[in-house]
């Protein structure tokens, strides 16, 4: 397979990046940076916003993988993640491209926050694109809740609560993507979460035994329809597929990588 990887620095990208080399497949990085190679892969300059150098990068590539992500508030994310998701789907139309996989996050439709929005407006242009393309929407992952609870213990408290979650281990969900991009090119939505439901106090009290640190937990104020769907489960999915590392076994075996060692 000859794939492309969008954001394939990323923390699912570069795991991605990692699973398809491992593999056999050629992998080209799709980045901003300067062209280097890299063992199995290779990065190629592009600027979504811009459209610059997508036709070039994407010439010979049988799959793209859409692991971009932007953080910036207002219309840079908004010009990156949808309008350069339709400039990265024309170039792929034009050269060829078979299959566009994106990656998304469970729960965006149920839930009213701007990057939300954002994420389902990329969705609709991938799944009405010019290429054949499918969604894999996946829970949080385990290492960016490890990230908020080790910035939120620096200032002494944790975020906490009863809303529950399903984290996940990005690693399942690379191989997962890696696996059903083998198995052909699939149209839709699909899903994976975490092994197991368990409210943000319960996953924030396993990252202060992990980390052998004592921190105030501070339940997350979040009212009026968000607050209701939040607590009632709109970032789980209970009949997704599942992966098989739980957060507290996913700490104990992450040590440092998970910010649980450092005091």
């Amino acid at each position: 397979m000859r794939a492309a990887v969008v954001g394939g620095t990323g923390t699912l990208g570069a795991l991605v990046v990692e699973e398809l080399a491992r593999r056999g497949h050629q992998v080209r990085v799709l980045s901003r940076r300067a062209p280097v190679r890299s063992g199995a892969f290779e990065y190629r300059r592009v600027d979504l916003v811009s459209g610059a150098g997508l036709p070039e990068a994407l010439s010979g590539v049988e799959v793209v993988v859409d692991a971009s992500n932007v953080l910036r508030p207002g219309r840079a994310m908004e010009d990156v993640l949808v309008r350069g998701t339709e400039r990265l789907l024309a170039s792929g139309a034009e050269v060829g491209v078979r299959h566009h996989a994106l990656i998304s996050i469970v729960g965006i439709d149920g839930l009213r926050f701007s990057y939300y929005a954002v994420k389902q407006a990329q969705e609709q242009a991938v799944l009405e694109g010019p290429v054949p393309a499918g969604v894999l929407r996946s829970t949080q992952f385990h290492q960016l809740l490890a990230h908020l609870f080790a910035a939120g213990a620096r200032f002494g408290v944790l975020p906490a609560g009863p809303i529950p979650l399903q984290p996940i281990d990005a690693r399942e969900v690379a191989l997962t993507l890696v696996n059903d991009l083998e198995e052909g090119p699939w149209v839709g939505r699909r899903e994976i979460a975490g092994p197991e439901i368990a409210p943000l106090r319960e996953l924030a009290r396993n990252w202060l035994a992990a980390a052998g640190r004592r921190r105030l937990l501070v339940p997350l104020p979040v009212f009026g329809a968000t607050g209701r769907a939040l607590r009632a489960g709109a970032l789980t999915a209970p009949e997704a597929r599942r992966g098989t590392l739980t957060f507290a076994r996913w700490l104990r075996e992450a040590g440092t990588a998970a910010g649980v060692v450092e005091r």
